[in-house]
């Protein structure tokens, strides 16, 4: 018997996006165990632990990866891993947040911009990024009224070393004001958290993509007597503005248990 995927299921990131897969694998766990929001610390895989990782969720059906400058030596390390492999994944990174000595600090200058993107492509081993996210600091009008971070991403845009770009921010003003301009959000919308709705429905309406962090709560999602997983899927993917959601994790059995559960819900 073999077992559920996500291959039936990919939907179009956006009016004209790539199609991707309704989860997408979130790498933080890959570069960074400090000063992350998880309820039970880590040791960041080998090698051969991610590796194998990686190729189980491209089995499963996962097309996604989501990575970013912040994520610690997250893309270092998947630029060596994914060798061979590039047109099989919808590369994700983000701009904006740096995290050097167990410490994040902000820039969304134009000239940070450009650097961390041609950074970017360099760790990844890649001529082009399919989407480039703003990593906000929870400042989000500020940051797209104020810095240079969205027009140097339109400007790299028409490069062609990024094929999208948008916003990942903390606030619905934030994310219905990033959209004018930028292909996609990321909102956070889990069972505890649902303010940034209206994002999620303005983006449909617009033909914008949407991408939720936090899909399961950053592991703390709980329901007394269900499973919170398939609770989680069942809130997320009840909204037809949703794209894919990222789920971040170095556990091949939660992995496995994710695409299942996705399937079985998407499924109806």
């Amino acid at each position: 018997m073999s077992l559920p995927t996500l291959h039936d299921h990919y939907r179009r990131l956006g009016a004209q996006g790539p199609r991707v897969s309704p989860l997408g694998l979130g790498t933080v766990k890959l570069g960074r165990n400090q000063g992350v929001k998880y309820p039970s610390g880590f040791t960041l895989p080998t090698d051969d632990e991610a590796r194998m990782l990686l190729r189980q969720a491209r089995e499963l059906g996962i097309n996604l990866l989501d990575t970013a400058p912040a994520y610690g030596t997250s893309e270092a390390r998947l630029g060596p891993l994914l060798r061979g492999q590039r047109d099989a994944w919808v590369l994700v990174s983000k701009v904006g947040e740096e995290f050097a000595g167990g410490q994040s600090s902000f820039n969304f200058s134009a000239a940070h911009t450009r650097f961390s993107v041609e950074r970017s492509l360099q760790n990844l081993e890649t001529d082009r990024l399919d989407l480039v996210l703003v990593h906000s600091d929870g400042h989000d009008l500020r940051i797209l009224e104020q810095e240079g971070v969205y027009e140097a991403l339109a400007e790299l845009k028409r490069e062609g070393k990024l094929l999208a770009f948008g916003f990942s921010g903390k606030t619905v003003a934030g994310g219905i004001k990033a959209l004018e301009r930028g292909d996609c959000a990321m909102v956070t919308y889990n069972l505890n958290e649902q303010a940034e709705r209206p994002v999620i429905q303005h983006a449909l309406a617009q033909g914008k993509g949407i991408l939720v962090k936090k899909a399961l709560a950053s592991g703390h999602a709980c329901l007394a007597g269900q499973d919170p997983v398939k609770a989680s899927f069942q809130l997320l993917f009840g909204e037809p503005g949703v794209t894919s959601a990222i789920v971040g994790t170095i556990n091949p059995v939660h992995l496995a248990h994710n695409v299942a559960t996705a399937a079985a819900v998407l499924a109806g």
